[in-house]
Formats: C-alpha cells, structure tokens, sequence
C-alpha cells in the first residue's frame, strides 16, 4: 500500500515533533546510584527487551521486589527463573549483549529504564545466591549499565493500569529524586515531585 503521509526519515519524523526541552535530554545517567537501586530494588516486574538474528524479543521478567540485584553501580544480575524453555531472549544476548530494561513498581506512577550490554553466566554461586525455595535459575544475567532515566507517569496514567490496586505503594524513590540524582540537580526533587509531577494528568493526549 502506498501511503503518502509515510514518514521515512529523520527529518520527516522530526517534522512532527517538538524539539526536546535541554533538561530532558540531560536526565540520562550512566550507572545505578542509591536512590534508583532503591527503586530497583522496590520492583517486582520489569520488562526485557533484546534483538538477535531472529529480531527483536520483549519479554517480562518478575519475582518478589528485588529479584534484580544490583551488584554495584555499573552492574545488575537477573536471574531466569522458570520457564517455557524458549529462552528467546537469552538466544538473543548470545548474539547480540545490548540490552534495555524497563522497570514497573505497582501504584507507582513513574518507570525506570535501564540500558546496557548484558552476559549470561552459569556461577554455581551466583546460581545459589539467587535461589527461591530451593530452585536455583539455570543462567543468571549480569548487565553492564550504560544509561539510565526515569520515564514520566504519563503512559502509566493514560492506562490507569494501578487503579483500583488494592495495596498502598511501598516506599521506594519518588520520581523527583531518581531526576534530582540524575541530573546531578538540575532537577530540584521536591519541585517535580510536588509541582511538576502532579500536573502530568493535564497534559496525557
């Protein structure tokens, strides 16, 4: 099908957007301080993204708050639990590490993302580090980060995916402060957290 609205390069795909404002190219930062290992650490369920040579896979990854670990600032283990044995996403570190992570905290508006390159090992003691009720995971994946930033709460709002949740948010870092720490304070916590944050309903669609 011909589609004459087809937008087929950069600069027509930039025709149709805004330019980003300074601050939110900026919110991007390369390793896990405190506060987003607490949010981190805070998720029961984050999203895995990979693409191999059979393309691209998304996949979701869960178990109790803080199943991911994070070893150190540069460094996130996942271990693969149970499964159907496809083991898509795995197959597609092999052949390709870059990965990207998206994680989700239940009646918590924000998300995080995390990129990096990703290696699967098969450490007996990492294995055994990680086992739940006596099953160890088969593999366990050490990412390497390269870039992390907070996503806004609009996409989590447009979907009303918490409402009717029926326990209260833990506590674990606010928006506001995973931005404050990583834009080294450009973005005042408090501010986005009590101004800026609370007005993202009025601007979905």
């Amino acid at each position: 099908m011909n589609d004459p609205h087809a937008i087929t390069t950069l600069e027509d795909l930039q025709a149709h957007y805004a330019a980003p404002r300074e601050i939110v190219m900026k919110k991007v930062a390369d390793h896990i301080d405190p506060r987003t290992a607490g949010f981190i650490k805070g998720s029961p369920f984050c999203v895995l993204a990979t693409f191999g040579e059979r393309g691209p896979h998304c996949t979701p990854r869960g178990d109790a708050p803080g199943f991911v670990d994070v070893l150190d600032e540069k460094t996130i283990a996942l271990p693969d639990r149970r499964g159907n044995n496809r083991i898509d996403a795995l197959k597609d570190v092999i052949e390709n590490p870059s990965v990207a992570l998206l994680f989700l905290v239940p009646g918590v508006g924000e998300t995080l993302r995390v990129a990096g390159k990703a290696r699967l090992t098969a450490d007996p003691a990492l294995c055994e580090r990680y086992a739940v009720q006596g099953q160890k995971p088969a593999t366990v994946m050490l990412v390497a980060v390269e870039e992390v930033f907070m996503q806004c709460a609009r996409a989590i709002l447009r979907s009303k995916i918490w409402k009717g949740a029926d326990k209260p948010a833990p506590e674990v870092p606010t928006g506001g402060e995973l931005l404050e720490v990583h834009t080294k304070g450009l973005i005042d916590a408090k501010d986005y957290d009590t101004v800026r944050a609370p007005a993202i309903g009025s601007t979905l669609y």
